[in-house]
């Protein structure tokens, strides 16, 4: 059986939910991002152990899903972060690498995606890359250059492009304000 969970963006998330899960005494087999793996255990939502599972995730800002449109925008989600986590530089479009995994036609996760987000699935990888764009600079170890060849940017002009579409600023200038730079939250995006 497989848990679906909202609002895991990072190695923490995963963390602070097999945490939970430690709390209550659960047994799983796996916890990546967005979703919680319990192999053949059988999970009794009523009990009153996954209640107050349930209650600590809520408190840690996880939400869980129950709807089949929800775990699959979550989904979307998790490969859009994982895809910027890992760096991965192959040359699969985006859209072949979501519908390969979800097994679903690219042009109807597309429309589930936008007409519950309020966005289209580009847009929200967009929006993430930036803010990976933004902690590095704030980080200020790397060349704006090398920074767009990681995430894999075509050039520098068009992570500046972007950057300033998204933001409202340069990348240079972003990462003058130092300290002061707005970041946002990667699972309020």
């Amino acid at each position: 059986m497989k848990l679906h969970i909202k609002n895991m963006v990072c190695q923490r998330c995963i963390m602070a939910v097999e945490q939970a899960l430690q709390d209550q005494a659960f047994i799983y087999r796996h916890v990546q991002l967005g979703e919680v793996d319990f192999g053949n255990e059988a999970l009794n939502i009523n009990s009153p152990s996954y209640l107050a599972f349930t209650q600590e995730l809520q408190s840690l800002g996880f939400e869980i899903l129950n709807n089949k449109q929800s775990q699959i925008i979550e989904s979307i989600k998790r490969i859009c972060i994982q895809n910027i986590q890992q760096n991965t530089q192959d040359k699969q479009p985006l859209s072949k690498r979501i519908s390969e995994h979800l097994h679903l036609d690219y042009s109807h996760l597309s429309q589930i995606f936008s007409a519950v987000e309020g966005q289209t699935i580009e847009q929200f990888f967009i929006a993430q890359r930036i803010e990976k764009v933004k902690e590095l600079l704030v980080y200020d170890e790397e060349s704006l250059s090398e920074i767009a060849y990681q995430l894999g940017f075509s050039s520098v002009a068009h992570l500046s492009g972007q950057f300033k579409k998204v933001t409202g600023m340069t990348p240079s200038y972003f990462r003058s304000l130092k300290n002061n730079a707005p970041r946002q939250s990667l699972d309020k995006l």
